[in-house]
Order: C-alpha cells, then sequence, then structure tokens
C-alpha cells in the first residue's frame, strides 16, 4: 500500500477551499506577519490530518487483512477513507484537500489491485499512485491556487496577510512544483526497483524511497520557506489565543 502521498478532486480546489482561504485572509493580521496557531492547537490540527488521511486507512487495511486478505484489505481501507469523507461533509460541510487527494489516490490503487488480480498490478500501483500525485501538484502550480497553499491554510492553518503577497505567492507555487518534481522523481525510481527487484525487496524499498522523497521534499521545503520569508520581510508568529 502506498498512502505516503498519500496532499484531489483532481482538481485544484478541494470542497470548500474558497471558503477557508477566506476566512484564514479574513483574519490574518494586516502588518506583514504570518500567524500559526498556539502550538497545542497546531499539533492538534496536524494529528487530526494525518489521522484522517492516514491512520484510518491503514486501521482499515489491518483489519481487512485480517478477515479476508489482500483485495478485502485494500476494499475495506477504500470504504474507510470515503466514509469519512462522507461525514466530514455532513457534520462541517468542508472536506480537507488533503482527505479527498487521499481518497481518490486509494481508490485508484484499490481498482488496479482489486480489479485485476494480477501481481504485477499489485506493483504497478506505487508508481501510479506516485505518477497521479505529480500530475496533480504540476497542475495545480501555475494556478492561482496552488495546491501547497491550500494544504498550508489546511493542515497548518496558516494564517496570512490579508493583501497578495508577490514573495509569498512565489514560495507556493514554487513548492508546488518541488513536489510534482519529488513525486515524478519517485515514480522513476519505484518503475525501476519494480523491474529489477524481487517482490518482497520492491516492497521494503517502496518503503524506504516513499519515505526519504517526503522527508526530502519537507526539508527542502522548510529551508526554501525560511528563505522565502527572508527576503520578503515577513515573519511568522504564534497565535495569543
Amino acid at each position: 500500500m502506498n498512502w505516503s502521498a498519500a496532499p484531489a478532486k483532481v482538481s485544484a480546489e478541494p470542497a470548500g477551499q474558497e471558503t477557508s482561504v477566506a476566512a484564514l485572509a479574513d483574519a490574518a493580521s494586516q502588518d506583514g506577519q504570518l500567524e500559526l496557531p498556539r502550538l497545542r492547537r497546531l499539533v492538534l490540527s496536524v494529528g487530526l490530518s494525518l489521522g484522517e488521511s492516514l491512520g484510518l486507512p491503514i486501521a482499515g487495511y489491518i483489519a481487512g487483512m485480517a478477515l479476508g486478505g489482500q483485495s478485502a484489505a485494500m476494499l475495506t481501507a477504500t470504504a474507510v477513507l470515503w466514509l469519512t469523507v462522507l461525514v466530514r461533509k455532513m457534520v462541517t460541510r468542508t472536506v480537507p484537500g488533503l482527505l479527498i487527494i487521499s481518497a481518490l489516490v486509494l481508490t485508484l490503487q484499490t481498482a488496479l489491485v482489486v480489479g485485476t488480480g494480477s501481481e504485477l498490478f499489485f506493483l504497478l500501483q506505487f508508481p501510479l499512485a506516485n505518477l497521479a500525485l505529480c500530475v496533480l501538484f504540476a497542475r495545480t502550480a501555475p494556478t492561482s491556487k496552488p495546491i501547497v497553499a491550500q494544504l498550508a491554510a489546511e493542515v497548518v492553518a496558516l494564517r496570512q496577510p490579508s493583501a497578495a503577497h508577490a514573495g509569498l505567492d512565489a514560495f507556493f507555487r514554487d513548492a508546488t512544483w518541488l513536489w510534482a518534481g519529488i513525486f515524478a522523481a519517485t515514480t522513476v525510481g519505484l518503475a525501476v526497483l519494480m523491474v529489477s527487484e524481487s517482490v518482497s525487496m520492491f516492497l521494503v524499498l517502496t518503503t524506504a524511497l516513499t519515505a526519504g522523497g517526503v522527508v526530502v521534499g519537507i526539508a527542502l521545503s522548510v529551508l526554501w520557506f525560511i528563505r522565502a520569508l527572508r527576503r520578503s520581510g515577513l515573519r511568522v508568529r504564534m497565535a495569543q489565543a
């Protein structure tokens, strides 16, 4: 399974995103500062987002595997994700972009695994999932709403200055291109491993390659973000309440 990438209406605008961005802008400071929620709330926000998009489907996969094997595990994990999407929509009327992306990517993987029953397609799901994410990020990068900016608003609750800021906008576009490149490189790496390694070794190396890509992407994004703040004269502050 691969939920790392597990981050689409395969679309530039996840449900409810316009509302969330507008709310952040209205509440944002006017003095060239980016505002993050207090540490406890930030941790809870990130934890909830990862729990919904990653933790719940993993739990569903484990339960399905225990009950009925690989196909049942994939179907259970997918059902859990879409049920989470439905509950989110009913309760909050919005669905986080990361949750939508996870659900669509996992649906693609499940369709390949269950629909074919082939070991080849079971392995192929991993590079194809990363390819889908590469296309998604590249598609939104040149738009006015790059997906990294949307995820920053949803997952980290980053409060941006009310006025548009060219330096910050450029960072979000560049960071989105960065992640598109990481997913493209991961796709190529997984494709090479798929034809050159045994199944067991492929699965081990897939985990390592995917995790390594995510770590590198996060590190480069943070460094890039700090550089963008310095060049733009922006500061980050924690919310007072």
